[in-house]
């Protein structure tokens, strides 16, 4: 029986051509050895299976080489090189040391650096893993990595390079290998399967380079797993079904759904992955990069920056057309979120289906309230020219402490016309103080129903609109809610009537604890640099005087006084804002000598109680105790 070598033995590259995904640095040691510019101590570090220790052996068999190419290469058939393929060199010597990390096995090197080679020029010692030395080891190195004889050449792989002693990377010229790329993995893969007549799919091929992460070994390890449960034929859903992989068609159809905002399909999608096995987290992660992928595909200059296969790729372009930058924007924000809480959540599942109902009401409108019988669905902007009278009378006629606020969102037409199109409508300037008619018509009597197709009348009276109290309505006063005008045309009615609007504010009520909470507010609003005087005033109790409407701030000096005068201005105007009271003026003044405002401390508690209770001195002293 024919002894089968694995690909990543039987594909290993021979000469620096060969190797994947690394021309910066494989071209680098060519040219150093054409030149015949070697250091005595390389290092070669990078992730796992990028080719740091297939490298070290081309470097060692070149430099060895009897007659080396004009493009630096080994010839392949000299006695050196025969002897390196064949695996008899006494040139070569490779050292694992994750099992010889003692300082007996460095010893043992450093007899053997002193003897020179027979055949050949140079002598190489290859210590691979050499971030698993001790540190005993790695001190009985140095000197001999630092002057080593002429003939002796060190090249150290690893994968950990913070883990290597300062003193052993000053030796040493350092190369950083990089992980290989998913298409020049595919184009390698793609070269071992036609040599090994293998049928494989450009997609199956791009799903293997990404499980492998920049890992050539892994990829190769990978396709020999597939060639095997496909017998020679792969196949991209073979690949999805061997490696347990997330199709991409969960994710498209997810995206679908979630673009037109149906959330049952999109949960069910959720658990139908979960049975086949998959974690939440896998799947927020996959849908994330799903996203991602969308968001390149939206601009021809960073469609490079998507590795997957041709069709793939246009699927991709195709849904990108589809989401909005804003969509993808918010939904990347809301799943990145979901995967940095999945392991402090203790219902992991619901998290993940949180995130879904939020992605898929995205893209969801304002939802328009019923209109009431009899009215038409596409109503016209409030500020109309209609509206603007009515909501002119009504700011003017009245009484009380109130604000104007417009009544209703309906088209007002006359009786008898019908309905036009909104449009916006210049308006003359009303002047302040002047008083506009109202329109006459009954004032207790019902509104009559109009004919079918005509919009009835707002009816407007002389009588003055109730005044409603907050605390009667149930709403709080730490939220006050405003309406904004949003039509720009009726910009010189609303100035007008500021005056008046000014005129009945009404200046709500606030106790203590109210005020309070508003001045913690600030003082956590404060930014960064001022973590120290947001401290102080986080220790600070304001109280509210007699009149209500003033309140005092007590510092324990003068300099803490004249900050809290300088930030008043500041602080007014928040807690006037928040507390909708016009009238609040702060006043600040240093404390008394026998008058204690600030916290007490652990020691000065301890002290306090212990001249009401002496006993308690005497209980620390028995047991010993002491105050943290």
């Amino acid at each position: 029986m024919e002894n089968y070598i694995v690909s990543a033995r039987k594909y290993r590259p021979a000469t620096f051509d060969t190797v994947v995904g690394q021309k910066a640095l494989t071209t680098t040691l060519k040219n150093a050895i054409a030149s015949h510019k070697l250091a005595h101590a390389y290092l070669f570090c990078g992730p796992r299976g990028v080719g740091k220790t297939t490298c070290a052996r081309i470097f060692a068999k070149t430099i060895n080489c009897l007659h080396p190419t004009a493009e630096g290469e080994a010839c392949n058939e000299c006695e050196s090189c025969r002897a390196f393929i064949e695996q008899r060199s006494y040139n070569i010597h490779e050292l694992d040391a994750a099992s010889n990390n003692s300082v007996e096995d460095i010893r043992s090197l450093i007899d053997q650096v002193r003897i020179p080679p027979q055949i050949g020029k140079y002598k190489v010692y290859i210590i691979d893993e050499v971030h698993m030395l001790s540190q005993a080891a790695f001190n009985a190195f140095l000197k001999t990595l630092e002057e080593p004889p002429h003939h002796a050449i060190f090249i150290l792989a690893t994968t950990e390079k913070h883990k290597i002693l300062p003193t052993i990377l000053s030796r040493c010229q350092i190369y950083d290998f990089s992980r290989i790329s998913v298409s020049d993995t595919v184009e390698h893969l793609e070269n071992v399967a036609r040599k090994e007549h293998i049928e494989a799919e450009p997609e199956a091929l791009n799903v293997i380079a990404q499980k492998a992460d920049g890992g050539m070994r892994d990829a190769l390890s990978i396709f020999d797993q597939v060639v095997s449960f496909t017998n020679g034929h792969i196949t991209y859903k073979s690949v999805i079904e061997n490696l347990n992989v997330l199709d991409y068609e969960y994710y498209f159809r997810l995206t679908d759904f979630l673009l037109e905002n149906k959330i049952a399909e999109s949960l069910l999608i959720f658990n139908d992955i979960l049975k086949k096995g998959f974690d939440g987290n896998h799947f927020i992660t996959g849908l994330t990069s799903h996203l991602r992928d969308l968001l390149v595909s939206k601009d021809e200059a960073t469609l490079t920056l998507l590795e997957v296969g041709a069709s793939i790729r246009e699927r991709y372009r195709a849904q990108a057309q589809k989401c909005t930058p804003q969509f993808l924007y918010q939904a990347m924000k809301l799943c990145n979120d979901c995967d940095l809480n999945y392991r402090l959540s203790k219902n992991k599942r619901l998290l993940v289906e949180l995130t879904l109902i939020q992605v898929a009401q995205l893209t969801m409108g304002p939802e328009n309230p019923t209109p009431p019988q009899g009215t038409k669905k596409n109503l016209s902007p409030v500020f109309n020219q209609g509206a603007t009278s009515v909501q002119t009378n009504t700011a003017q006629t009245t009484g009380g402490n109130t604000t104007a606020r417009p009544q209703g969102n309906a088209t007002h037409s006359p009786v008898g016309t019908a309905p036009q199109a909104p449009a916006p409508q210049p308006h003359a300037p009303v002047a302040a103080g002047t008083k506009t008619t109202p329109p006459q018509g009954p004032s207790n009597t019902p509104q009559a129903a109009a004919p079918k197709g005509v919009q009835p009348a707002v009816q407007n009276t002389d009588k003055k609109i109730p005044v409603m109290k907050a605390g009667n309505l149930g709403i709080s006063i730490r939220r006050p809610q405003t309406v904004a005008p949003t039509n720009t045309s009726t910009t010189a009615t609303v100035k007008a009537v500021q005056p008046q609007e000014e005129e009945n504010y009404e200046d709500y009520i606030f106790n203590e604890k109210d005020l309070d909470y508003y001045w913690r507010e600030f003082a956590a609003r404060l930014p960064k640099e001022e973590a120290a005087n947001a401290g102080r005033m986080m220790n600070i109790q304001p109280h509210l005087l007699s009149d209500k409407k003033t309140f005092e701030v007590v510092v324990d000096n003068e300099l803490a006084q004249k900050y809290m005068q300088q930030l008043a201005p500041q602080i007014e105007a928040h807690l006037r804002q928040q507390l909708h009271n016009r009238q609040i003026r702060m006043t600040t003044r240093v404390s008394e000598a026998n008058e204690n405002i600030r916290a007490y401390s652990h020691v000065e508690r301890f002290q306090m109680m212990s001249k009401k209770n002496p006993d308690l001195l005497k209980l620390k002293e028995a047991f010993g105790l002491e105050l943290s």
